[in-house]
């Protein structure tokens, strides 16, 4: 099962770009589910058919074409849900607190309640099975950043909160319970816990796995070139591999009117510097295509694919097939791991830690060491990683950053390093 998720800048066409990666794929005779947890008409509009709320179920969505399925992520359903769980799950401890719970009809969604639906929307579909391609019709990339970010540090905060090694004083509740007065919060609390600890786990196997990609949608403008590069350090700090990168709404060269060839030149100057982006970050790994203008508002399959069927490669080809996300069964399971660890203590001395990082700035990059983890900021994200056990016996001696690769350098501690190596 292929998972491809759809990003890029605001206002860039992302939700156009997913509704036509999901009907170009089902047209080359793979079963796709397309989700989005866009309100307002667009989905709508692109498909032709309504799209109701997430009360269906992500395992019920709606036929939309030929070989395409259809949901909306209800965030608003999906948050009352998880806070009620959490409500009846963590009662006791309500009621040592002296806590009055909500009622349903009380609770209105958090900020970040969508990414959460979002994830659980994957989880669901992932579960009940029987899809070839999952396109998600994801936010802005800043957002999809922290989306992809947050399984893995919802679950590092349960580990802080309730670490699994102290749970064998559960055994001593009960008398605690008679010499306090008042009673302990229940087991329930932990195995809570562990349940949500495992759906985690399950979303960041998903996020994690070589199967799921990520594509980028950008319109050609004056900052267009910066964004790409900005949002590319964010998903490589990630780990995220990226697919392909699709420059949208382009405009016909070679038009008479002055107005409109001041337009697509500009847009063509854009254009260049994104390849140029797109080159130097990606290496070559992901496409790089360009969708036309259409000249009016996409409304409908039939709009949708002709969109998808004028798609043009860098190479120049012609085809919807260009959007279609390579099968890629024969690599299930976990992605290679993106950090290695360069032996260089025969010739200097050191152990290089390597981050690949495309795309990231020098002026933007921030390192802490804290125990056995280094806490890597690039721009606006950042991310805890926790050391290889090699490296936990040294100490940061250096870094630098050269060809999108962050070099981090660790000396043996004599204290730690085993002897005789």
């Amino acid at each position: 099962m292929r998972t491809v998720l759809v990003t890029g800048t605001g206002g860039a066409g992302r939700t156009t770009v997913a509704a036509a990666t999901a009907l170009a794929a089902a047209r080359e005779g793979r079963r796709t589910l397309l989700l989005t947890a866009d309100r307002g008409p667009v989905p709508d509009a692109l498909l032709a058919t309504a799209l109701p709320a997430e009360s269906l179920g992500p395992a019920e969505p709606i036929s939309a074409a030929p070989g395409l399925w259809a949901a909306r992520i209800d965030a608003a359903a999906r948050f009352r849900d998880h806070a009620q769980d959490l409500q009846e799950r963590g009662a006791s401890l309500l009621d040592l607190l002296g806590a009055a719970p909500f009622d349903a009809e009380e609770l209105t969604e958090l900020p970040g309640a969508e990414a959460v639906a979002t994830l659980a929307a994957l989880r669901s579909a992932h579960a009940a099975g029987g899809w070839d391609l999952i396109v998600v019709d994801a936010p802005t990339v800043a957002r999809t950043v922290r989306l992809l970010a947050l399984p893995e540090q919802l679950r590092r905060y349960l580990r802080r909160l309730l670490p699994t090694e102290r749970q064998a004083a559960r055994a001593l509740r009960p008398m605690l319970a008679q010499l306090v007065g008042v009673p302990m919060p229940a087991q329930r609390l932990y195995e809570h816990a562990e349940h949500w600890d495992g759906e985690l786990a399950a979303v960041q196997g998903i996020v994690e796995s070589a199967a799921t990609t990520v594509r980028l949608v950008v319109e050609p403008g004056a900052h267009a070139a910066e964004s790409l590069r900005a949002a590319r350090a964010g998903l490589a700090l990630q780990g995220c591999r990226v697919d392909a990168v699709i420059a949208n709404r382009l405009l016909p060269t070679g038009s008479a009117d002055p107005f409109l060839a001041a337009l697509s030149g500009r847009q063509q100057t854009a254009l260049k510097e994104i390849h140029e982006a797109a080159e130097e970050y990606a290496h070559g790994t992901a496409a790089r295509c360009e969708l036309p203008h259409l000249g009016r508002d996409i409304q409908g399959p039939d709009d949708v694919a002709e969109l998808a069927g004028r798609c043009v490669t860098a190479a120049g080809d012609h085809a919807a097939r260009a959007l279609v996300p390579e099968a890629r069964a024969a690599r299930e399971g976990q992605a290679p791991d993106p950090w290695s660890v360069e032996d260089r203590l025969a010739e200097d001395g050191v152990l290089l830690w390597l981050l690949p990082l495309p795309g990231a700035r020098r002026d933007g990059l921030d390192l802490v060491r804290r125990g056995d983890e280094l806490i890597v900021s690039v721009g606006p994200f950042r991310r805890v990683l926790p050391l290889p056990s090699a490296l936990r016996r040294c100490a940061v001696s250096g870094a630098g950053l050269r060809d999108g690769v962050l070099r981090v350098r660790f000396t043996p501690d004599p204290g730690l390093w085993p002897k005789g190596l």
